[in-house]
C-alpha cells in the first residue's frame, strides 16, 4: 500500500500512553494532525512537541486532534508528556508498523553511520479519513505554525 494525498489515510492500531489501543479510524469526524518524530527528549523533537503543545488550543478550536508517533517505549512517552505538559497523545510504534505504512521508516545517516529510523513527517487527515496534506523531511522551526495555517485555510 502506498500513501497518497487525496486517498484514504492508512489505518493502524497502536498503544497509547494510557495503555489503550488506539486506531486512526477512531478519529473519524475530526481532523487529525499525525506527526512522526524520531525520539523523545531530544532537542528537535522536544521543540516540535512543545510547539504543538503551545498551539494545541488553536488546533482544538478547529476540531483537530494532534497525535504524535515514535518508536519510543510507553514509559519514555509518559516521562516526555509529564516533563513538557503535552496535552495530546503519543503512540508507541516500537515495531514501526505505522511508520512503514506512512513510508517514514527510512535509512538515515548521522556522523558516517547508517541506521533505520523515523524521517520527521507530518500528515493532515480530514474528517472523512482522507489524507489531505503531507510534509516530509520536516524542519522543526515554523512547521507547527505552517500546519495550523493549512488546517485553518482548508479544514476550518
Amino acid at each position: 500500500m502506498t500513501i497518497e494525498v487525496g486517498k484514504m489515510a492508512p489505518n493502524f492500531e497502536l498503544r497509547a500512553t494510557n495503555e489503550e489501543s488506539v486506531k486512526l479510524a477512531d478519529f473519524r469526524g475530526e481532523n487529525v494532525v499525525l506527526y512522526f518524530y524520531p525520539k523523545d527528549m531530544t532537542p528537535g523533537c522536544t521543540t516540535q512537541a512543545c510547539d504543538f503543545r503551545d498551539n494545541h488550543q488553536s488546533f482544538a478550536e478547529l476540531k483537530c486532534v494532534i497525535i504524535g508517533v515514535s518508536p519510543d517505549p510507553q514509559e519514555k512517552h509518559e516521562k516526555f508528556i509529564e516533563k513538557y505538559h503535552l496535552p495530546f497523545m503519543l503512540l508507541v510504534d516500537d515495531e514501526h508498523k505505522a511508520a512503514e505504512l506512512y513510508e517514514v521508516w527510512k535509512l538515515k545517516k548521522n556522523f558516517g553511520k547508517e541506521y533505520m529510523g523515523i524521517e520527521r513527517s507530518t500528515f493532515i487527515i480530514d474528517r472523512e479519513g482522507k489524507l489531505v496534506k503531507e510534509w516530509r523531511k520536516v524542519k522543526v522551526k515554523g512547521h507547527v505554525e505552517e500546519a495550523l495555517q493549512y488546517v485553518k485555510e482548508n479544514l476550518g
